[in-house]
């Protein structure tokens, strides 16, 4: 389930509020370049600094704006059990099709506390459910064991691993087949990921070219590997400026460049900084993505 590629969408803000506006422009350029589904309110949207009623109005919003075109996973994670309950029974009330559900953060909960939190919310809400492992954000890392023991619940379908480490992948894959479909969170390693049993990936990068990953995905699944690997190559360059700076801080920066929402970030985040501007313009005009 959820194979292919999904966009990690930003969150777009306009004198500190959620701009419905540029959101919308956003979502319908996904639509139109052809993409897999969306994401909103993973770390790409600035989950971490919404407020709950925040959280739930993009969630709602981007449900009724996509009106069943694509699939909608939800970003519903939190540090806190009953929290993350809450988001994605609101998830699955208004339609979205999935939750990802990122590790809990800050508390650092042992493994058994780790299989403990999912079950708690797959055994609360009915609806297909995606773990997320990014440990270089929570400083906490889900062991393969904790996600194959975890995949043993019907409704956890798929995991989000983003530590680019292709043998954990290997490892999940071979236990699990395809009762988990695993999903990669780092954009620059997706083409290896495929290779390991990866069937997709929640992408950053899909923000601003969604045709591109979805076409090297469909050249992977058709057996083209020349496509893909060139495809591979051709976002190389680009994936690594979109993590220059902390993320999203330069996506944002570069969607603001094709003119598809303004570069307002919530702080802790600041805007892109000069020395890093000029490298990402100058890829994205390599990829004719602006002038």
């Amino acid at each position: 389930m959820f194979e292919g590629v999904y966009s990690a969408l930003i969150t777009p803000f306009t004198n500190g509020r959620f701009d419905q506006e540029a959101f919308a422009r956003l979502v319908e350029y996904q639509l139109e370049q052809g993409i897999c589904g969306v994401v909103p309110c993973g770390t790409t949207g600035e989950s971490a600094t919404l407020s709950h009623e925040e959280h739930k109005e993009v969630i709602r919003f981007c449900v009724e704006l996509v009106a069943g075109r694509v699939p909608v996973i939800a970003g519903t994670g939190s540090n806190a059990t009953a929290e993350s309950i809450e988001l994605t029974k609101f998830a699955k009330e208004v339609g979205a099709d999935g939750a990802l559900l990122i590790t809990p953060y800050y508390n650092k909960p042992t493994q058994e506390g780790l299989y403990q939190h999912y079950k708690a919310v797959a055994n609360a809400v009915d609806l297909p459910i995606v773990l997320y492992n990014v440990p270089g954000r929570t400083a906490l890392d889900m062991d393969a064991s904790t996600i194959i023991r975890l995949a043993e619940i019907s409704n956890i379908v798929a995991v989000k691993e983003a530590t680019a480490n292709m043998e954990r992948a290997s490892i999940i894959h071979k236990q699990c087949g395809d009762g988990l479909t695993l999903i990669s969170g780092d954009d620059a390693t997706f083409l290896p990921f495929l290779a390991v049993g990866g069937g997709g990936v929640i992408s950053v990068c899909a923000n601003i070219v969604p045709r591109a990953m979805v076409a090297l995905w469909r050249a992977w699944k058709s057996g083209d590997w020349a496509t893909a690997h060139r495809y591979h190559q051709n976002l190389l360059d680009l994936n690594g400026l979109l993590f220059c700076e902390t993320n999203p801080i330069p996506i944002k920066a570069a969607i603001n460049m094709m003119g598809l929402c303004g570069p307002e970030l919530r702080l802790p985040l600041t805007e892109l900084s000069e020395e890093s501007r000029g490298p990402l313009r100058e890829a994205m005009e390599a990829l004719e993505l602006i002038n």
